[in-house]
């Protein structure tokens, strides 16, 4: 792929994510359905994979809304949420046969939906911000004050609110409480409280409970001293909360959105060493790419800064012969993949990959930094690659740009 595509860039395994739905699929209740959120990897090929599983998409953007078109989704399986959706945005959640639901943020947000004559008919579901906060994940994302969602006691009082919209269907109740969690007893402690949640409010407000979205936020652990998702405990654990919700509920469509857990493990940054150097001691190597590209690795967000796993590609059988610092060639000390991380021998020309990063790649970092531009991307399918994304070229980074004309001094 190297060879063929040049580097750096980025691999996925789409037979490695084809098993992994299908193993999750198998195991989750049947009357969960899964969806997958683009913002951990909008590649439209990477969707319609997903899409071809039987997943269904969320999405957050216009962009993505048309990504999840072009993969093929069906409108009854999409969904459309975010905390600072557009005119143009909510416009397009009515169009084109509308979506299972938007999920609304704010109550402002719902009137200016109500208030769109092409909104007739549109369902939508109310994303809470709870009062229970999820002390488990890396990224909250509720249970505090914040911009998603509606805190759960204004809602108490939101009663003539909904009553009076007049072309929107409120159809159900969203929460999302946090991501990247690896612990199992916080995930169906989040699933449980969500769920007492929706009920609660459907009979203070006296809407359906046509569907539920639990949210996801199920983690991959990147570092040296995390542990995998126990996977098992958490299916038995969201199945059995999941159940005695619908015996009180039967006919609720369940829904739960993920997105690294899905894709995360699948991806490879691949980059190249273009230069070996010593500075005072110690061993750098600068590669091709960098932090424009894989921005978690600078540690931002939910990421403390640590080492992603890192391995030699064209020496994966030899032992470590030194330890490196991978930079690449960013105009910035930020600028580091890897911090002394023990490798086999580099040599200019070598190829390094950095695993588990599938998810919040490119579309998550400065690609136009210093304007080195996108990587191209492969998708490997039953042993072929597929190129998905093409590099950025100099002239596709300057198309956008409009030189004004300026008299000569």
């Amino acid at each position: 792929m190297a060879e063929r595509h040049g580097t750096p860039l980025y691999v996925y395994d789409g037979d490695h994510l084809r098993r992994r739905y299908e193993q999750l699929r198998a195991a989750l209740d049947p009357r969960i359905d899964i969806f997958y959120s683009l913002k951990a990897n909008p590649n439209v090929s990477v969707c319609a994979l997903f899409r071809s599983l039987g997943a269904g998409l969320e999405v957050s953007s216009l962009a993505e809304l048309v990504t999840a078109r072009r993969a093929g989704v069906d409108p009854d399986d999409l969904i459309f949420l975010g905390p600072g959706k557009s005119g143009e945005e909510l416009l397009a959640c009515c169009a084109e046969g509308g979506m299972h639901a938007v999920v609304v943020e704010s109550l402002a947000e719902l009137a200016a939906l109500d208030a769109l004559p092409e909104a007739a008919g549109t369902r939508a579901i109310l994303r809470v911000n709870p009062t229970f906060e999820s002390h488990g994940s890396r990224l909250s994302m509720g249970g505090k004050p914040r911009q998603f969602g509606i805190d759960e006691e204004i809602l108490h009082g939101a009663k003539a609110a909904i009553s009076a919209l007049s072309r929107v269907r409120i159809i159900g109740v969203h929460a999302y409480l946090g991501t990247r969690i690896l612990d199992a007893a916080t995930v169906v402690h989040n699933t449980t409280g969500v769920l007492r949640v929706a009920a609660t409010l459907a009979g203070e407000l006296g809407i359906p409970l046509q569907t539920v979205d639990i949210g996801g936020g199920w983690g991959v652990p990147y570092f040296d001293n995390e542990s995998d998702l126990d996977v098992a405990a958490t299916v038995d654990g969201v199945n059995r909360a999941v159940s005695e919700f619908l015996d009180r509920y039967p006919g609720t469509r369940i829904v739960t959105e993920l997105g690294r857990y899905l894709v995360g493990w699948s991806g490879t940054y691949v980059l190249r060493a273009r230069y070996v150097k010593q500075s005072r001691g110690e061993w750098f190597v600068v590669a091709d790419g960098g932090t424009n590209h894989h921005m978690a690795a600078v540690g931002i967000g939910s990421f403390v800064k640590r080492n992603f796993p890192i391995g030699s590609l064209t020496r994966a059988d030899a032992p470590p012969a030194d330890v490196y610092t991978v930079t690449g060639p960013l105009c910035t000390p930020n600028d580091v993949i890897a911090k002394r991380v023990p490798l086999p021998e580099v040599r200019p020309g070598d190829l390094l990959g950095v695993s588990r990063s599938g998810a919040y790649g490119p579309s998550a970092s400065p690609v136009l930094f210093l304007s080195h531009g996108h990587p191209a991307e492969v998708l490997v399918l039953d042993g072929v690659g597929h190129l998905v994304r093409s590099r950025d070229t100099v002239d596709d980074l300057l198309r956008p740009q409009h030189l004004i004309p300026l008299a000569t001094f």
